[in-house]
């Protein structure tokens, strides 16, 4: 069993936002690999499925943490002991603020860089976990992040969106082979990041 985890917050009004780019990505792939049905388990909305690898198929539990974002550690972490599961078992879809918009990068170790939520996630689970960073551009301004995230992508963003979440989830299978990183270079071969404009902000 392997845990994908996507971070964001609960509730109709939350779902376009930058923030729950995390759980837009978690639902593209329960789509894409007809996972389901979604059940209310672990304080999360959970659906299990299986892919298959060229090591041979991987059951999957994916977690919608029902939380709120700041929280999102405690499902996942609640998740993880249940099973009896590593840090190595976990991953976890995020946005990310520090990388231009498009662009995915994954991580093990390091800090939470100022995101509540990655700091609930290490903290319950592992600096060790697996994160796929994915870029939503930062608005220039410290004061601005938090209304930023929290606002919906703009019309202008819905092709290079749709673009990424299609490519994280054709990905996926590359996720559990032996080089994690040809998960990251598929993704972008998959979608390349919009050439980047620098009078707009990220």
């Amino acid at each position: 069993m392997h845990i994908l985890a996507g971070q964001g917050n609960p509730g109709a009004k939350y779902a376009g936002n930058r923030h729950n780019i995390g759980f837009m990505a978690i639902d593209r792939i329960a789509a894409d690999y007809n996972f389901g049905p979604w059940k209310s388990r672990f304080q999360s909305q959970t659906a299990e499925g299986t892919i298959k690898t060229s090591s041979g198929p991987v059951k999957l539990l994916l977690l919608k943490p029902q939380t709120f974002y700041n929280e999102t550690g405690r499902a996942a972490g609640e998740a993880a002991r249940f099973y009896k599961l590593g840090p190595e078992d976990v991953t976890v879809f995020h946005d990310e603020i520090d990388l231009a918009p498009g662009r995915v990068r994954i991580k093990r170790g390091g800090g939470h860089s100022g995101n509540n939520g990655v700091r609930s996630m290490l903290s319950h689970l592992s600096p060790e976990v697996r994160r796929v960073r994915m870029g939503v551009g930062h608005p220039g301004d410290k004061s601005l992040v938090m209304p930023y995230v929290l606002s919906d992508f703009a019309k202008a963003e819905k092709d290079w969106l749709d673009a990424l979440l299609d490519a994280c989830s054709r990905a996926l299978p590359l996720m559990f082979e032996e080089d994690e990183g040809r998960y990251q270079t598929e993704v972008m071969r998959l979608a390349p990041a919009p050439k980047h404009d620098p009078k707009q902000a990220g």
